[in-house]
């Protein structure tokens, strides 16, 4: 049997987190660990956490600089942020951070729950209103060479440059390159959102 994905729920308002924690508590393969009311408790909380949903604005330290804390102390550890504010702003901040996903408080438990499994899966999510809006945002993907097209399916795929060479029948030093031009020609900072790109683009 899977071991159930253990959650902090974090939130400055009692009602809002006390609730979070409960509908997930009933959640088939999930195990809230605890609750936290902003983000120092958080850092502190997190060491036997699988997965922390994040508010991002909290008196004291906001959801964003918290992240940045939980990852740097406990790099296996999944922050997914879930709050009211659909703000690009916040949602770039919160990825810079490292989070594993940008969810707005809206999502029915089931789907919540679905989330947090997936993040602890190591897939990045972001509510669908963001990612309509985002991909709106992006570049033409004609920008991209067939090879370079390859590549980003592969990325997409959860490969390494060392698994994709292999599949492409290429040095490790070109998949280099090649992605590094993929980031360049797209405007995307990293593999993550490489691999978010190619999913809004129908590529895999």
């Amino acid at each position: 049997m899977v071991n159930p994905v253990r959650v902090l729920v974090v939130d400055d308002q009692e009602l809002v987190r006390e609730g979070i924690a409960s509908l997930l508590g009933i959640q088939p393969g999930i195990e809230v660990i605890g609750t936290a009311a902003d983000g120092a408790a958080a850092v502190e909380a997190a060491a036997s956490a699988d997965v922390v949903l994040m508010d991002v604005r909290m008196p004291g330290m906001d959801g964003v600089t918290a992240t940045t804390e939980v990852l740097a102390r406990h790099p296996s550890c999944k922050v997914v942020m879930l709050t009211t504010f659909d703000d690009d702003e916040y949602v770039v901040q919160a990825m810079r951070a490292g989070a594993a996903g940008y969810l707005l408080k809206n999502l029915p438990a089931a789907e919540l729950a679905a989330a947090v499994r997936l993040a602890r899966s190591g897939v990045t999510q972001l509510d669908s209103t963001i990612t309509r809006r985002l991909t709106a945002a992006l570049p033409d993907p004609g920008l991209l060479t067939p090879r370079e097209t390859e590549v980003l399916r592969l990325i997409a795929d959860g490969a390494t440059n060392k698994e994709i060479a292999a599949r492409l029948y290429l040095s490790e030093g070109t998949v280099k390159n090649h992605i590094s031009r993929i980031l360049q020609r797209l405007g995307l900072r990293d593999r993550t959102q490489a691999a978010l790109y190619a999913r809004d683009q129908n590529l895999i």
